[in-house]
């Protein structure tokens, strides 16, 4: 074995957990729990992640392809972005740490077979290579850009099927706001509807959420050490979830949210939002507490 090779082999990782990235406890279980409930009710299609960064989500996801499913997973890697603005955040965010080889890598310890890469931005998915009514499940965290996160939800909800499930990554982070306006935007425009959150992700479905929220209230997820609240939004009931043990060790951290701070995320989906979403988003507000008013 040259020094190369032995160079190599010393980044093969031996865990999920020792992927670089920030995928957590609470996500690791959400996801399994979505993924399982989809494989319990017979439910069968395909999965898509756009931006894989080295691949921590990508080979949970990999782990619930079922015989005859396709997993795409697009991600610009070291390639040159398509604009400044993506180009800068790159380069803030990943500098040289991403590369397409390194993600190959990482996967290939955990499956025989990679998925399908595509290599380029995800725009190009605009252009219905992936099959619209296909995908049971995508898994959105390419760009913080608000341009590009609008873009890859109406790709999510083309290639979608009934009752499909999306999850968004970032939509509350400080330093994301351009992700917390796509989402709302989705979610008071065009018919998203959330059913679940946790720290750091969105999940949420055009389909029948209410059937989703049912099934999740049947696990016991403080018994396992979650911590649980329910929010109301625009009249949808959301369950917030958070994992209150120990993370899995991963090599690169980030920080949960002061309490401070996620009072301060509550409001910033208003003050992000276009003009036109923000009004949707204040009546809708204003409904749901004059009913709540009426309730009580």
């Amino acid at each position: 074995m040259t020094s190369a090779d032995t160079a190599t082999a010393a980044r093969v990782p031996l865990t999920p957990d020792d992927v670089p990235g920030w995928f957590w406890k609470a996500d690791q279980e959400i996801f399994t729990w979505l993924l399982d409930r989809q494989k319990a009710a017979g439910t069968t299609g395909d999965l898509m992640e756009l931006g894989a960064y080295l691949g921590r989500s990508a080979i949970l996801l990999g782990r619930h392809l079922q015989p005859g499913e396709t997993f795409t997973v697009c991600d610009l890697f070291d390639s040159e972005a398509p604009d400044d603005e993506n180009s800068a955040e790159m380069a803030m965010s990943y500098r040289k740490t991403l590369t397409r080889q390194a993600f190959e890598t990482n996967y290939l310890a955990f499956h025989n077979e990679l998925p399908t890469v595509i290599q380029a931005p995800t725009s190009v998915l605009a252009d219905g290579r992936v099959a619209a009514d296909s995908c049971r499940f995508v898994h959105i965290d390419a760009s913080h850009l608000y341009e590009h996160v609008a873009g890859d939800i109406l790709v999510a909800r083309d290639v979608l099927a009934k009752d499909g499930i999306v999850a968004l990554d970032d939509y509350r982070s400080e330093h994301t706001p351009g992700v917390a306006a796509a989402v709302w935007e989705a979610v008071f425009l065009l018919g998203l509807k959330p059913i679940c959150l946790s720290p750091e992700k969105f999940y949420g479905t055009w389909g029948d959420e209410e059937a989703a929220k049912r099934e999740l209230m049947k696990r016991d997820w403080l018994a396992e050490g979650f911590r649980m609240d329910e929010e109301i939004i625009a009249g949808h009931t959301c369950y917030r979830l958070a994992w209150d043990g120990p993370q899995p060790t991963g090599k690169t951290a980030a920080s949960s949210p002061a309490p401070a701070q996620r009072s301060a995320a509550r409001r910033l989906a208003l003050d992000v939002l276009p003009p036109i979403a923000t009004r949707a988003a204040r009546r809708a507000m204003r409904a749901a507490r004059a009913r709540g008013a009426a309730r009580g």
